[in-house]
């Protein structure tokens, strides 16, 4: 049963009264009760694989080309994209800027943010709720009430906060530091065709950019290898006709990151991000800033805060971008992309 088939009929019970009853479960701070989604017979997307290549310099794909990173270039030109999309403001790092992406939340708090600001494997605080002091919903947890599945793939261990913090909205949770048996569970978990949502980490980039520096030889050889896992995804979903025509792939980046650290928030080669999606629907070539010229604004050089408007496409949108290409309800809480107006599409004619 797919998660429309799912929906419609818990839709069509509720309905007549039909439902079968059941006792109350114990729901934890993150997991969010079931609600009605908003369902669309219409909507030909029921499964998205986003992608976050970790500390992807756009520069490297400038340098590089299509000849060198044919698999991101190829994204790009069947789908929407900007080279130019922004991260967090408050910080250049891995998981703040992460579950950002996955919650739609800026980082910051005491502004409604969730509070992430480590950047390690600490178990205190133990969740993200416990980080913002308050519920903090995700695109798992979206998912996951409106019942699809969803899945977790990660190359770094620090990416267990999420699994702690929404322990009955992930289904399945791989961390596996080697990028190349990461991408090959990602591969292999694409043959479950009723899977809704699959968020995958990859780090090859960062890593050798805190080795050898980012922008260096070695740091563009790994944007070259990554890009051939990126490829190798792309592809297990082109390459099954069970997949292909309803499956969305979103790819970003948490930061980019020249010489020896990303860690300058300041820093344009640390700001700004790719922001890639291809799908059905989604016309080829096309530009994101061209495609929501009312209501996102291509920043330029500038860092943006989150009270410039129009915004610039973030990293940030990814959560309720996903949500709404399957034709769900925004995260609850959420401020990027909280009116599900980033389009990926041009309107009707």
């Amino acid at each position: 049963m797919t998660m429309r088939t799912a929906l419609a009929s818990l839709l069509a019970c509720s309905a007549i009264g039909l439902c079968p009853a059941s006792a109350p479960a114990q729901v934890p701070s993150g997991d969010p009760l079931p609600s009605t989604p908003r369902v669309s017979a219409d909507n030909p997307i029921d499964s998205v694989v986003a992608i976050s290549v970790d500390g992807l310099n756009t520069d490297a794909l400038g340098k590089l080309g299509p000849a060198r990173t044919p698999h991101l270039h190829d994204l790009m030109d069947s789908g929407a994209s900007t080279l130019n999309a922004r991260t967090e403001h408050e910080l250049t790092i891995t998981l703040p800027n992460h579950t950002g992406m996955v919650t739609g939340r800026r980082i910051e708090a005491v502004t409604g943010g969730h509070g992430v600001t480590w950047n390690d494997d600490r178990r205190r605080p133990a969740t993200v709720q416990a980080a913002a002091g308050q519920r903090v919903e995700s695109v798992f947890t979206q998912v996951s009430a409106a019942g699809g599945s969803t899945a977790l793939f990660a190359s770094k261990t620090k990416f267990s906060l999420w699994k702690r913090s929404w322990p009955l909205s992930i289904d399945t949770t791989r961390i596996q530091l080697d990028n190349t048996r990461l991408a090959r569970s990602v591969r292999r978990d694409l043959r479950d065709n009723e899977r809704a949502f699959r968020f995958v980490h990859l780090s090859l980039p960062d890593a050798a950019g805190h080795e050898y520096g980012f922008m260096s030889p070695r740091y563009l050889r790994a944007v070259q290898q990554v890009d051939a896992l990126v490829g190798s995804i792309v592809d297990a979903v082109r390459d099954d006709t069970e997949l292909v025509g309803r499956t969305a792939i979103i790819l970003t980046s948490d930061h980019g990151g020249l010489g020896a650290s990303h860690s300058d928030a300041r820093r344009l080669a640390n700001f700004r991000v790719a922001f890639m999606v291809a799908g059905p629907g989604v016309p080829a070539g096309a530009d994101l800033y061209e495609l929501n010229a009312d209501d996102y604004r291509d920043p330029g050089k500038r860092r943006t805060t989150y009270s410039q408007s129009p915004q610039p496409v973030r990293n940030g949108d990814l959560a309720n971008l996903t949500l709404d290409l399957l034709d769900l309800p925004a995260v609850p809480g959420s401020e990027h992309n909280s009116n599900l107006d980033l389009d990926v599409s041009p309107p009707p004619a």
